[in-house]
């Protein structure tokens, strides 16, 4: 078993690198880390004592002085390496740089420079090293005027605020769930020897800020506003989707009641507006029975309640707070299962319930993208 620690763990890259290594229990023991650490000596030094890897993403993104970027960047790769030299620990460090370094800005300096005192640190210590070269990298939950513009346009949108394009260049991408898995598969390599000090990582897709900002638009008209799933014609398509879903206000968003259309023959309801295709399906339970309790990393999907009375409860990984939601047959409603969510449902009333299910991709027992955690 190999005993990973992430510096950094509660930033964006951060927070989805410890939940993806976390569902890699039979690979990986993570060893906790606390922003505070750096502030104390001695819990810094056994953080690195305890760790085989080490994924160093803290780091100064913005601020109003570029020198203080650069100071703070260099001052937490030295603590770290101290810590290591001092315990004589030598764990493989794998370390978060961006094509920013191809650029003239102090940020881009400050994660080159520190990539090099890495590499030296690895050199003299006969360690491993991983220094990652990281293209722009988007995915839910990122933070608006920080992390990426997708963040930023997409809580403008949700908010009802117009984005501004300051400039439409091309965007060389990486989706943040490819991002940690290329993490992953660093550190379960066997290789023992000196490894990448400038190991490039491929951005997967390549689009203008004009042309990703009338995809999100487009989200908002059809999804936000219209409840029917858009075309996805590309897995950047749905991972850009699943990112613009993670904006949303699913608290005061769900549950969404659905129209009834009642005649002589009884009643007819639309449940589900998609040009998606993908799989419907659904269920019957018993009274005092719950469903589910997983999540999923990928996947669409939408629970809509047609007969009986039910509680759907949504839970992010990681989080404590649990969402609950009562949906009756007698007035037909749904609500979409946001990516990263754990969620369940189970029959509160005295009757069977039915549920309808629909999600975007066929089931593939080799690539089930099914998580289970209790809500």
């Amino acid at each position: 078993m190999l005993k990973v620690g992430i510096t950094g763990q509660s930033g964006f890259i951060g927070k989805h690198l410890f939940n993806f290594l976390n569902l890699k229990k039979d690979k990986i023991i993570m060893v906790p880390f606390l922003d505070s650490y750096f502030e104390n000596q001695d819990k810094l030094k056994k953080f690195v004592i305890d760790c085989d890897a080490i994924v160093h993403l803290a780091a100064m993104n913005r601020h109003g002085d570029p020198q203080v970027i650069y100071d703070t960047n260099l001052k937490l790769v030295k603590q770290l390496t101290e810590a290591m030299e001092v315990t004589d620990s030598r764990p493989h460090v794998l370390f978060s740089s961006s094509t920013q370094e191809e650029r003239d800005n102090i940020y881009g300096k400050s994660k080159q420079d520190g990539r090099m005192l890495l590499k030296q640190w690895a050199e003299r210590n006969q360690s491993r090293f991983t220094g990652f070269v990281i293209p722009n990298v988007f995915g839910p939950f990122g933070n608006p005027f920080y992390n990426s513009v997708i963040a930023t346009f997409c809580h403008q949108l949700i908010q009802n605020e117009q984005p501004k394009i300051v400039i439409d260049a091309n965007l060389q991408l990486i989706y943040v769930n490819e991002l940690v898995d290329l993490f992953y598969q660093k550190m379960i390599d066997p290789v023992t020897g000196s490894d990448e000090d400038n190991y490039k990582v491929q951005y997967t897709s390549e689009n203008k800020v004009s042309e990703i900002l009338l995809k999100l638009e487009n989200y908002k008209k059809i999804y936000f506003e219209g409840h029917s799933f858009p075309e996805l014609n590309s897995m950047f398509e749905v991972n850009l989707f699943n990112t613009f879903r993670s904006y949303m206000d699913h608290s005061s968003r769900y549950p969404v009641l659905l129209k009834k259309n009642p005649d002589q023959r009884g009643v007819f309801i639309e449940t589900i507006k998609t040009s998606l295709g993908g799989q419907f399906s659904f269920s019957t339970t018993i009274p005092g029975i719950t469903r589910g309790n997983h999540f999923h990393t990928r996947k669409i999907e939408r629970f809509i309640v047609i007969r009986g009375k039910a509680i759907i409860e949504l839970r992010r990984i990681g989080a404590t707070e649990i969402l609950h939601f009562e949906l009756n047959g007698e007035q037909p409603s749904f609500v979409d299962m946001p990516v990263w969510y754990s969620h369940n449902i189970t029959n509160v009333g005295n009757e069977e319930l039915i549920t309808l299910f629909w999600i975007n991709e066929f089931f593939n027992p080799n690539d089930p993208d099914t998580y289970f955690e209790k809500v």
